[in-house]
């Protein structure tokens, strides 16, 4: 919502453009490889990724601009890497705000200081900040770009039905019906998805009671760029706030509703004036703000049993609602863009057999389940459940005033990457006790001696990372092979001795390890393996 006087879109900093519906030209019928519904950060995310496969795609939404407020705004430096490899990057560089620590309050005094991971050997900052206006507007830059992405604003997807080799789509748009059909559909119309209700599909899991509102306020205030969380402050007594800078001198402020407070009472204009005014006196602010735009939400832990429906994939938020503590909505869906997005368009290109989708759930469900676990701590902690989760919750915030390590507690224990360990993507590891990065993890970045980092050498497909002499392998353009000095910089980083070797997919996680440099044969069995594919052998 927006102050009175001002429209859905009348923002302090921030021009929203306005799409048009698809004209004349706009194709009503024929089929298509992929049609991705829902052109948030997370669908055009997944069509970028798609497009840089070589697959076209058509990307659809109900909208006529981007979302309103600021809503998802801290980035991890795994989407950092995403964004990388997707050709988005150098807007998010130049606009958002890295930050690396944060800090925790009981009652006015400090209980924690925490620090994410962080040195030289990273090229990205743990987290980023910015508004997901921008992350939109500068996912578009490139998406409209693209040539092999074509996108209708306002239309949106009333009916699918299943072929025997794709979907049919009923899309309606300002000038009527018409059907398309699609091989393949990617549902990133987010958390009401209605492609998710069109399947009779529900989300289960868990749905907490505590709620925020989230409040965007622009002012002059010289606080770093770091998180800060207030537990039983002055300005909300029992309650938990969050304060994070944002670029254009933007403040996202989130405040926990009281006991009986209804949703209704807490998004009243003069009530959020009201409460953002007292938030900003205790932290011991006294000059001039103004009231940007606010919303509210509740903490839930829920997903789909599987994220695939026959030819339809479930992306982000339509298939999975995860709590914002620890950064990891976001965070979570860019991950499932980028994993979909790759094994699809290997698919559609021939690279790779139709089993290797088989290993989207698993992986990314599998990820989602990793942060309901995490973050079902957080939330219990931020947002206590009942009286005896508030009691102990409580008591270790007193504790936290006299022991340091209770102080703990209250980590956010922000969003990591996912471990693929099980996926049927991954090669079993059978090296336990050896050093370095295992099947399954992110590949580490690093720094390498000539000034540049890891993931900067990295192929744009499938990469043979090894410390050594390179073999000759004959995998073609979609392997590449990167061979480092054992004494390298970035030796040390991984642990990695002379002869070690590791094979590494498109999305930066690593699909196997060797000892020894790998022949030729085991590697092409190893990518056999995770891409699903049958290949010729004499």
């Amino acid at each position: 919502m927006r102050p009175a006087g001002r429209n859905a879109t009348d923002s302090l900093y921030f021009t929203y453009p306005q799409f048009d519906a698809p004209g004349p030209e706009a194709a009503r019928q024929g089929r298509h490889r992929v049609i991705v519904a829902g052109a948030g950060p997370i669908g055009m995310t997944a069509a970028l990724t798609l497009a840089a496969e070589g697959v076209p795609v058509l990307l659809v939404d109900r909208k006529d601009t981007f979302n309103d407020g600021s809503r998802a705004i801290c980035i991890a430096r795994s989407s950092f890497h995403i964004l990388e490899r997707i050709g988005a990057l150098p807007p998010f560089l130049e606009k958002a705000l890295g930050w690396t620590m944060g800090r925790s309050f009981y009652r006015g005094r400090q209980i924690l200081e925490f620090h994410m991971p962080d040195s030289p050997e990273e090229k990205f900052r743990p987290m980023y900040n910015l508004q997901q206006q921008y992350i939109e507007a500068f996912l578009w830059q490139a998406v409209a770009a693209h040539p092999l992405i074509e996108t209708r604003w306002q239309t949106e997807v009333t009916d699918v039905r299943d072929l025997g080799d794709g979907v049919a789509l009923t899309l309606r748009d300002p000038g009527g019906d018409y059907s398309l059909t699609a091989d393949w559909l990617l549902a990133a119309d987010g958390a009401r998805s209605p492609i998710r209700a069109m399947r009779g599909l529900r989300l289960k899991g868990e749905n907490y009671e505590g709620r925020y509102v989230i409040a965007d306020v622009q002012m002059d205030h010289d606080y770093p760029t770091i998180r800060r969380a207030l537990f039983d402050p002055a300005c909300r007594p029992g309650g938990t706030v969050l304060i994070h800078r944002q670029p254009d001198n933007i403040w996202r402020i989130d405040y926990q509703l009281r006991d009986g407070e209804t949703a209704e009472e807490a998004m009243r204009e003069d009530t959020v004036r009201a409460s953002v005014s007292a938030v900003l006196k205790d932290i011991g602010h006294e000059g001039q703000w103004e009231l940007e735009w606010w919303s509210v939400y509740s903490a839930n832990t829920l997903a789909l049993d599987d994220y695939r429906d026959g030819r339809i994939f479930f992306v982000g938020d339509s298939a999975h609602i995860v709590p914002i503590f620890g950064v990891r909505g976001l965070n979570n869906g860019l991950a499932d863009a980028q994993n979909i997005g790759w094994k699809l368009g290997w698919v559609l290109t021939g690279r790779a057999g139709e089993g290797l989708l088989d290993s989207y759930t698993p992986e990314r469900r599998g990820a989602t389940l990793d942060v309901f676990a995490n973050a079902t701590k957080s939330t219990r902690f931020m947002t206590p459940p009942t009286r005896g989760w508030q009691i102990l919750r409580d008591a270790a915030l007193s504790l936290a005033l006299q022991e340091e390590w209770a102080g703990q507690l209250a980590n956010p224990r922000q969003m990591q990457p996912y471990t693929y360990a099980d996926s049927p993507a991954t090669l079993k590891d059978d090296q336990a006790g050896t050093s370095g990065p295992v099947p399954g993890a992110v590949i580490p970045s690093a720094s390498l001696a000539q000034g540049d980092f890891l993931t900067d050498r990295l192929g744009h497909g499938f990469t043979l990372l090894c410390f050594g002499d390179a073999p000759a392998l004959t995998g073609g353009p979609d392997l590449s092979v990167l061979a480092l000095d054992p004494l390298d910089n970035a030796a040390v980083t991984l642990g990695a001795t002379a002869g070690s070797a590791w094979l590494i997919r498109p999305d930066l996680h690593i699909a196997a390890r060797w000892r020894g440099i790998p022949s030729d044969n085991e590697v092409q069995a190893a990518m056999d393996h995770v891409t699903a594919r049958q290949r010729a052998r004499t």
